[in-house]
């Protein structure tokens, strides 16, 4: 609330870096310690309530100088190692700061074909931006370089330009990969063995391309043209895209190596299956997994009443319980959808919260309430078996539990109930389990993910699997980054392959 307006922001920032050009000298490490922080501009918080538009509108071209200026060129590259996709992040930032655009572009390029996406919704100040030196100096990790912000500014900019340059791809292998799944995972991975000569099919369940990162995020978080853009390079590098194909049902896995050919295999099918609490009343109608809830709204355009024919239900008081980034994109959406009321109930307090900060912070600004040590009983339904309110519990926090936070335990006799008509569960998700159900000779843990080895590869020969598939629900970046060790073991494959036939 009282933000600047993005050309207050802009003529702040111009006057700042006119200063700096001016004197024409190498900035000193004090100098670059002195440039403040870059605001990113955004929409109004009560405008945006009523909009699908994107909330954040992306740095300026004088603020992406500015910030990039203040990278120090670390000789240590912690940002570098912290990264999933090992992005060398001082090289693409210096280029920002000489003002070469297209530089810095090509530099993200050679290892990351998705920057608008990982610039929008990758926890930098959880990876890259962790350990970085300026941070750490101003003790807050959130006046660090802002890398993504920096990353998604260059990849927006060559949108813009309208000059996306395709990368090569080398001369035909007639090696033939098959990609199971169109999320972060399966893109990387495609890009990568593309970029070898091999020819690639991403077979994709539903009818449009992109997987968690279409139906799972909202538009104003990622909007949708910049996912198609992203697969649009795909397209043009000369991967194939097979929409509404199941695998494990229109195909077996394991036919797509023995009766159609594939060379190898790479399963990204993500972690789709919905987890509930178990608790009473969650068939009553009016209770959704955040799965469908936001699938129903984003894949399906729910949300555009007039010229869609998918229903969504009409909520006035919305319950969402959990409190990670799927929870916070619920909340906002159910907001936009026109409720009234929407709480966010977590059994932790804000500091445990494994949400974004900005994306909490964002929430907060469009109004939604946080209810923290508290968590539902039960679900309360009336005479016509719809959801009416919500028994809950109030918690303290005890000793901390395997995942080094505290553990929230239950106060006695502490119910209260909510006056709710919709309830939201967004505590996480299970692997998909049709791959695994329907090829037995995959191995698979106690939790149904995929068992895989160092380099990605599964009990099966020619089949790698990486993303939510393997690591549960996780982050973009994390699933890009083990896209990109998969496609390494299948390009470090099909050489050898080809090289044993030769000799």
């Amino acid at each position: 609330m009282g933000h600047l307006s993005a050309e207050e922001l802009q003529n702040k920032a111009k006057l700042i870096l006119e200063d700096i050009l001016a004197k024409e000298e190498p900035l000193k490490v004090k100098d670059r310690m002195k440039i403040p922080s870059q605001i990113m501009p955004q929409q109004d918080e009560f405008a945006r309530r009523h909009n699908l538009d994107e909330v954040t509108l992306g740095l300026t071209l004088e603020q992406a100088r500015l910030e990039a200026m203040r990278c120090l060129q670390c000789v240590k590259k912690t940002c570098v190692n912290d990264c999933p996709v090992f992005i060398e992040i001082p090289g693409f930032i210096k280029y920002i700061a000489d003002g070469d655009m297209q530089g810095a572009v090509d530099e993200i390029k050679k290892v990351s074909l998705l920057p608008s996406i990982c610039g929008r919704v990758c926890p930098q100040e959880s990876q890259c931006q962790l350990n970085c030196t300026v941070g750490k100096a101003l003790k807050d990790v959130d006046k660090g370089v802002a890398i993504g912000r920096l990353e998604r500014f260059v990849a927006d900019w060559e949108r813009a330009t309208g000059n996306i340059r395709i990368p090569e791809v080398k001369p035909e292998t007639g090696k033939k990969v098959a990609v199971v799944g169109s999320g972060p995972a399966g893109l990387v991975v495609a890009a990568d063995v593309r970029r070898e000569g091999h020819h690639v099919t991403i077979f994709e369940a539903f009818h449009k391309l992109g997987g968690v990162m279409r139906y799972g995020i909202p538009e104003f978080r990622l909007p949708n043209d910049i996912i198609d853009q992203e697969i649009n390079t795909l397209s043009k590098m000369g991967v194939e895209f097979k929409t509404n194909f199941v695998v494990g049902r229109t195909r077996k896995l394991m036919d797509l190596i023995n009766k159609d050919g594939y060379d190898a295999v790479f399963v990204g099918t993500g972690a789709g299956l919905p987890m509930f609490m178990g608790i009473e009343g969650e068939n009553l109608v009016g209770v959704f997994s955040a799965n469908e809830y936001l699938t129903r709204a984003n894949l399906m355009r729910a949300f555009d009443r007039e010229n869609s024919d998918t229903p969504i239900y009409k909520s006035k008081n919305v319950a969402v319980l959990g409190g990670g980034n799927v929870a916070m994109d619920s909340a906002r959406m159910a907001v936009r959808l026109g409720a009234e009321k929407v709480y966010i109930v977590y059994r932790r307090t804000e500091k445990e919260m494994p949400a974004r900060i900005e994306e909490v912070a964002h929430a907060k600004e469009e109004g939604i309430d946080f209810l923290f040590l508290q968590n539902a009983k039960k679900i309360i339904g009336d005479e016509n078996g719809r959801v009416k309110a919500i028994e809950c519990l109030r918690y303290e926090l005890g000793e901390p539990d395997s995942s080094g936070r505290r553990r929230p335990v239950v106060i006695p006799d502490s119910e209260f109930t909510l006056t709710v008509d919709t309830v939201i569960v967004a505590i996480g998700n299970g692997s998909n389990p049709l791959i695994s159900q329907t090829t037995p000779e995959l191995n698979v843990n106690k939790w149904g993910n995929l068992i895989v080895d160092e380099k990605q590869k599964t009990s099966v020969d020619k089949i790698f699997a990486g993303g939510d598939i393997v690591l549960g629900a996780a982050t973009v970046i994390l699933a890009m980054g083990e896209g990109r060790k998969a496609a390494a073991a299948i390009n470090e494959m099909l050489v050898k392959s080809d090289t044993a036939v030769k000799n």
